[in-house]
């Protein structure tokens, strides 16, 4: 590895400026438990290296309008442990708990889960279900895009160069509201996904569900927001029968490829199984709320 130049400014505008004079040859940093591992394989070499770990505006987690706003650079444990966000997403926090071991946890963050754009991202299909926002920070101002609209491709994000994520945005919670997130792994614990389904609905007073989102990982190049599958949802009790087409639709959605986890056919029946298993978790969830 040729020469690298590490820096941790302490604010936002500093961390922009080092990026804008950076020539494309600059990674961010925010816990480096997938940056790292790549610049020790030499799959990346970058000649700067932007922690933002230091920067108090991206460590935080806090109520905007009703909802949460919590900063790139807040750790998947931070997160984890703040329990008015876990009460409120809970379907969030279990894609968040899966990513890595406690010891990962405590340094690895959403953001950079999100940026690092593995298609089998277990936080990423949960924000997407969620109807999360990420606000982007860059030479060119500030914009908030949905984050089912970051990864592009494995690896590959639509961030324009010297642009930062710098916090994820979640709305306001519905009364009535459950969400909840799945994932098949051939081991217990501590491994990729091959399939990941997340779910959020919300249920008027008579139980019938008026908002859905479906969003599936692991099945593209990048995760999926499945509104065929959503729609399989709305107007209907999540009955039996929505359920059954819940499932088809999310299958039907997938686009997989066969490696050394599963294969095409298995990742589709998968990924109907689980959709269906997640629906079924925030609908108890949302049955729970008042």
């Amino acid at each position: 590895m040729s020469d690298m130049l590490y820096e941790a400014p302490g604010t936002l505008r500093a961390a922009l400026a080092l990026l804008s004079g950076a020539n494309g040859k600059a990674r961010v940093m925010a816990g480096g438990t997938d940056l790292l591992i790549q610049m020790r394989s030499g799959r990346i070499e970058p000649e700067l290296l932007v922690d933002i770990k230091h920067i108090p505006d991206l460590r935080a987690i806090a109520l905007k309008r009703g909802g949460f706003q919590f900063g790139s650079a807040v750790t998947c444990m931070e997160l984890i442990e703040h329990e008015a966000f876990a009460r409120a997403w809970p379907g969030v926090i279990d894609g968040v708990k899966l990513i890595g071991s406690i010891q990962v946890k405590g340094r690895a963050t959403v953001g950079g889960n999100v940026c690092n754009a593995s298609p089998a991202a277990d936080s990423v299909p949960a924000l997407i279900a969620a109807g999360a926002l990420a606000r982007i920070v860059g030479p060119d101002g500030k914009r908030d895009v949905p984050v089912e609209d970051i990864p592009t491709g494995p690896g590959k994000t639509s961030l324009a160069s010297g642009e930062i994520v710098v916090s994820f945005i979640l709305p306001k919670r519905l009364p009535r509201s459950g969400d909840a997130y799945l994932r098949f792994i051939p081991r217990t614990e501590m491994d990729i996904a091959v399939v990941g389904a997340g779910v959020n609905l919300t249920l008027d007073r008579r139980g019938f569900c008026t908002l859905a989102r479906v969003s599936l990982g692991a099945v593209a190049e990048r995760a999926l927001l499945v509104s065929e599958a959503a729609a399989a949802l709305v107007g209907t009790k999540v009955d039996d029968a929505a359920l059954r087409q819940l499932a088809a639709a999310a299958s039907a959605a997938c686009r997989p490829i066969d490696d050394k986890r599963g294969t095409k056919e298995f990742r589709f029946k998968v990924a109907g199984v689980l959709a269906r298993r997640a629906a079924e978790i925030a609908l108890q969830r949302a049955g729970r709320k008042n």
